[in-house]
């Protein structure tokens, strides 16, 4: 298992990479977003340098609000057009997969126009994907593909789509987090995990983990069972770097220790 932890897009990006290499982190999970990390303004030849100088490897992340089932055909293509250039920024960083976030919401339309709208960019995405050798993975998120059967409207009818598996978001919206649920159906399909803390309900507050309701040995468990041993990135969102290296220390812990049975 690796640890890894993510860059805030609105500071310079080698700068972020320099604390998270010193942190001891085993890969970054780089996010390609604005305002300083889009993919036409970062420099991949640069980051790649920076990653091998350090023994780092990368996953990439890009930003969860792009409208990729837009009732507006313009701005679907633009945002497809946006996760092509992530793509090809990944691949010359060396990647090996990219995240996508299912847009979960086209106004006035329903569901059904919102689940064909992200296939159909998803599949338009996929032969650039192949070409560079970079897989696609798709990120569980709340308010619409959060649970086995919302992620499945997209997993069952895109073999190729990987699952990128966000335990924090499996416990918004819902009565109980659905990993465990997730895992029972798609574990073969998981590639990479995003680890944090919250509190339930509605409030995605990237918590340091132990400060929340998310029982850890309980998701460490179910991810081994699932026989998973690849990246966690800990999204803890907190000024104090302190707490981000408490969580790695619970997490590597609590991965050493738990059994999988």
């Amino acid at each position: 298992m690796l640890i890894g932890a993510m860059n805030h897009p609105a500071h310079d990006v080698l700068e972020e990479l320099e604390w998270i290499a010193e942190m001891g982190f085993d890969f970054v999970d780089l996010t390609l977003e604005p305002p300083l990390a889009r993919a036409e303004r970062v420099n991949p030849t640069a980051i790649r340098a920076f990653l091998d100088a350090r023994h780092l490897t990368v996953v990439g992340h890009t930003a969860y609000y792009l409208p990729i089932s837009s009732g507006f055909e313009s701005l679907r293509l633009a945002a497809v057009d946006e996760l092509r250039a992530c793509l090809r920024v990944f691949a010359k960083m060396g990647a090996k997969w990219m995240n996508l976030h299912p847009d979960r919401e086209a106004p006035m339309f329903g569901r059904q126009f919102v689940v064909e709208q992200n296939r159909k960019s998803i599949y338009e995405l996929l032969p650039l994907a192949r070409e560079l050798g970079v897989g696609l993975m798709i990120e569980n998120l709340p308010g619409g593909f959060n649970t086995r059967d919302q992620l499945a409207d997209l997993l069952d009818s895109i073999p190729e789509l990987a699952l990128h598996l966000d335990i924090g978001h499996a416990n918004l919206f819902l009565d109980r987090n659905s990993s465990a649920e997730i895992l029972g159906a798609y574990g073969d399909r998981l590639r990479h995990v995003h680890l944090h803390d919250n509190k339930g309900g509605n409030a995605d507050l990237h918590l340091p983990l132990g400060t929340g309701t998310i029982d850890l040995i309980a998701q460490v468990r179910a991810l081994k069972a699932s026989g998973y041993d690849g990246t966690i990135t800990l999204e803890v969102f907190s000024p104090d770097k302190r707490h981000l290296q408490y969580s790695k220390e619970l997490l590597r812990n609590a991965w050493d220790t738990v059994s999988a049975n």
